[in-house]
């Protein structure tokens, strides 16, 4: 399968401005080939710092925890957060090991449940889309998946055109290619040429083109993008989730069935059959979820969302305020 253009090296990428994160890349690298019990300990203390030095993405996870798990005691949910920025500080090293050591170091470190949904899923002789949440493992899942399916990716691009290399090489090297996500062109064209697509609608992308549909009880802004390209190319639909198996370095891979009488024709029954299948997913794992996303920040009119303004969006309002009134004088 042929590779997105991302992933090819170019010459400008070895020009002095980079070198600084080449030699971050090496650093990586080496931490990625460290014994899993100290990148265990580092990640974890990672994470720590994480909790206490991210103030806002601490409070986000709060209010998400709070949202989603009401039924749980205050000290629960709390050690719930915690846990969340453990994980994602181990995650670092998941997601190293991903881009740094392939596949096969990875192969008997894995159990995988489902794995005749996978020859449904291909029996159906058609593309597929096969949905995936957000878990900490992201990069680390999707490559232990490749060695049961081959898919092209639906990914936010990077900023840094090293990082970009080396993040869309580490993926696309375990996987078809890359589609950034404001490239529908590409994506259609891809499933019409018979290529199965992995998509994540599990964040929140704003109102264009969403349904508000519960996630976890909490209605939340939801792509209704599996719906409309199931429907419109007849694909198929199946889940797949991760989880890591408490500190031990064993990772279970999910393949759920093909969603029966999918799609119905109606967005709104369908993503939030989408949403269900990804809250069962999350529900096997909750804090190896990223909660630190702003998930219900967009909200239907009239109501405010339940996060607290960011520093940036206060300097906006501050200074809204201060130019309304220098024209009132």
């Amino acid at each position: 399968m042929s590779k997105n253009n991302t992933s090819r090296f170019d010459k400008k990428l070895l020009a002095p401005k980079h070198w600084l994160t080449w030699t971050g890349i090496g650093l990586l690298w080496l931490l990625a080939h460290l014994p899993w019990a100290i990148q265990l300990r580092i990640g974890a203390g990672i994470g720590r710092l994480f909790y206490r030095l991210g103030p806002q993405r601490v409070s986000d996870t709060r209010i998400n925890i709070g949202l989603c798990f009401p039924e749980k005691g205050e000290a629960e949910r709390e050690a719930m957060v915690k846990d969340v920025f453990r994980n994602t500080g181990i995650s670092i090293f998941e997601t190293l090991g991903a881009w740094f050591l392939g596949v096969d170091y990875f192969r008997d470190k894995v159990t995988v449940h489902g794995e005749e949904n996978i020859k449904a899923a291909l029996a159906a002789g058609r593309s597929y889309f096969l949905v995936g949440p957000h878990f900490t493992t992201l990069d680390l899942y999707g490559t232990l998946a490749s060695s049961y399916i081959c898919v092209d990716m639906v990914y936010r691009p990077q900023t840094n055109p090293v990082m970009e290399y080396i993040m869309t090489r580490g993926r696309s090297s375990s996987q078809g290619s890359m589609i950034s996500h404001r490239d529908m062109r590409l994506l259609l064209r891809r499933i019409r040429d018979g290529h199965n697509v992995w998509y994540a609608i599990d964040q929140d992308y704003g109102a264009q083109q969403a349904v508000f549909v519960p996630f976890f009880g909490v209605p939340a802004a939801t792509l209704t993008t599996v719906s409309r390209l199931a429907t419109a190319h007849k694909l198929p639909v199946f889940f797949i989730g991760c989880r890591r198996e408490g500190d031990r370095q064993q990772y279970h891979l999910t393949f759920t069935s093909l969603l029966e009488n999918f799609p119905s024709g109606d967005d709104v029954s369908d993503t939030t059959r989408v949403n269900l299948e990804v809250e069962k997913l999350v529900r096997q794992a909750p804090t190896q979820y990223m909660w630190f996303h702003r998930r219900f920040k967009t909200q239907p009119p009239g109501q405010k969302p339940p996060y607290p303004p960011k520093p940036k969006e206060l300097r906006r309002q501050r200074a809204a305020v201060l130019a309304a009134e220098q024209d009132k004088a």
